[in-house]
């Protein structure tokens, strides 16, 4: 098969190209060429923003495009209409956001956002239309929730991984006690996410079988829980951290922001269950499987600890995790509470 990834350097686009490389695929990447791509794949240049940014791929043809694109749709409608002709089917990889406040058992028939705007839900949403434009039943949208794994480069599990580290690292006593992670509860709380090698081994190989439309693909509800998620990342790391279990009415007491200063978390409720809730039962009909947490959390700490445990992060995105001081204080207060 020839791909042609758009990007191809970071996260899910890379590792589209490292999936695709495996599977002895012909791949071609078109990327600003700021970050140094495989040397098995065609390397174009081109910035997707710039007029002429396409011109290196004038030419060609391609069984499948891989596309992450979360901003403007007007650069996926363009690279759609071009291609339209010359490549077998269109990847997009998209979001759930595209929802309009979706609840527990959503599924692709949910109503999706509606009127003008900037915003990352109706960005998502019109780059799915443009490629669906372009390609018809021959563009894949694939509406992902919370993605995970080795290369994130927004930082929710590599924070997780690098609070929960540090504990062993800065441990200068064999006989002091381990350091105290505050971890937001409920404990069982069920988490629907996907690891992007998951993601993207699902996507090619539906788009190789000539799979077009809409699909959620995420693990089903419950595939992990909060408690699996820091349990494991105390597995990968060896970490002495004990976990605080902290309930949501005390962090929302706080001031303490779910998503962002707490990554991953968000407390039950309907925001949970917009993200966490969905019926996925359409793109597991077509095969999609979800690996263990454990898996997921290891790999990601193995990549982190390869690049000195400082991640790349993206710049469209705000950052995450809590600051060591506001979490001395809720741990704090939470001992005092208790009357420890």
């Amino acid at each position: 098969m020839k791909l042609l990834v758009l990007g191809g350097s970071d996260f899910v686009g890379r590792s589209a190209v490292e999936h695709a490389l495996e599977l002895q695929w012909d791949v071609t990447v078109l990327n600003r060429g700021t970050t140094a791509s495989d040397p098995r794949v065609t390397q174009l240049r081109g910035d997707r923003r710039a007029s002429g940014g396409l011109d290196s791929i004038r030419e060609g043809n391609w069984d499948m495009v891989f596309d992450t694109w979360s901003w403007e749709p007007g650069v996926v409608a363009q690279s759609a209409a071009m291609l339209a002709g010359r490549a077998g089917s269109y990847i997009y990889v998209s979001s759930r956001s595209v929802y309009d406040e979706p609840e527990a058992g959503a599924n692709e028939t949910w109503p999706t956002v509606q009127g003008p705007g900037e915003d990352y839900a109706r960005c998502k949403l019109g780059g799915e239309q443009a490629a669906a434009a372009a390609f018809g039943a021959r563009a894949l949208l694939v509406r992902a929730g919370l993605i995970l794994g080795p290369y994130e480069n927004i930082s929710r599990l590599p924070w997780w991984l690098n609070r929960i580290g540090q504990e062993r690292s800065l441990r200068s006593d064999q006989n002091e006690r381990a350091g105290d992670v505050l971890a937001p509860g409920p404990a069982d709380l069920a988490l629907q996410y996907i690891d992007a090698r998951d993601l993207v081994g699902w996507s090619l190989g539906a788009a190789a079988r000539g799979l077009g439309g809409a699909y959620d693909v995420v693990s089903r509800p419950g595939h992990a829980t909060m408690r699996e998620v820091l349990q494991a990342c105390v597995a990968a790391t060896r970490s002495d951290a004990r976990l605080r279990w902290v309930e949501p009415d005390i962090l929302s007491a706080a001031g303490v922001q779910p998503w962002t200063e707490l990554p991953i978390w968000i407390p039950p409720g309907a925001d949970h269950d917009s993200l966490h809730a969905s019926d996925v039962s359409k793109a597991f009909a077509e095969g999609l499987r979800a690996r263990p947490i454990q898996e997921t959390v290891a790999d990601t700490w193995t990549w982190l600890q390869s690049v000195n445990g400082e991640a790349s992060t993206r710049r469209d995105r705000p950052p995450v995790g809590l600051s060591a001081d506001r979490e001395a204080a809720i741990l704090a207060d939470v001992e005092r509470a208790e009357g420890r």
